[in-house]
């Protein structure tokens, strides 16, 4: 039976969406595993009920004025009743979030969400890269180029689309999704 990796995400203009499905492009190199998307604004009692058996949940948020969108904040409060029956204690999780900004105080989203995973009493899997772009012989091509080690960042200018996101940016949230899909294909 494959293993699931379930990938709960908000995105306000595009850029998490389009970082999202860079994720799920690497859980899907990993054999065994098998990932689903879900917007959190599309969430209903099916997905809830998939969200509970997947093996893994990783979830994703912009990151407006400091912090995870509002958007994302309505579905971590959602989760209370299942905060409640320790229904996804135990699971991976896993973060990731985009803004605007080199910086835009991207690793508290990030720890966020590390916080809410540790009330659900999951186990938080990090990004797993040494930082890039961090010495004279690094680029804006490397992954991990902004440098987080608590899960995948990407910076996308405010005023271009998801389109214009780095393709480094898009291929460190695959290597955390690979990283992921990884762990759980190993697990019993």
């Amino acid at each position: 039976m494959s293993k699931q990796v379930a990938i709960v995400y908000h995105s306000g203009y595009g850029h998490t969406k389009r970082q999202a499905e860079a994720v799920a492009a690497g859980v899907a190199e990993v054999a065994g595993v098998e990932v689903a998307l879900y917007p959190v604004e599309a969430l209903g009692d099916a997905e809830w009920a998939r969200l509970d058996a997947a093996d893994a949940l990783i979830f994703g948020a912009p990151t407006y004025m400091g912090s995870a969108s509002a958007k994302f904040k309505e579905f971590m409060e959602a989760s209370s009743g299942r905060w409640y029956q320790r229904a996804w204690q135990d699971k991976l999780a896993a973060g990731f979030t985009c803004s605007a900004s080199q910086n835009g105080d991207k690793l508290n989203t990030l720890i966020e969400m590390f916080l809410f995973a540790q009330q659900h009493a999951m186990l938080w899997l990090g990004l797993g890269l040494l930082p890039g772009n961090n010495s004279s012989q690094g680029s804006l091509d490397d992954l991990n180029r902004l440098g987080s080690f608590a899960g995948a960042m990407a910076q996308a200018n405010a005023d271009q689309g998801a389109e214009a996101m780095r393709e480094s940016d898009l291929k460190t949230a695959a290597a955390l999704g690979r990283r992921v899909a990884e762990r759980v294909a190993r697990s019993a």
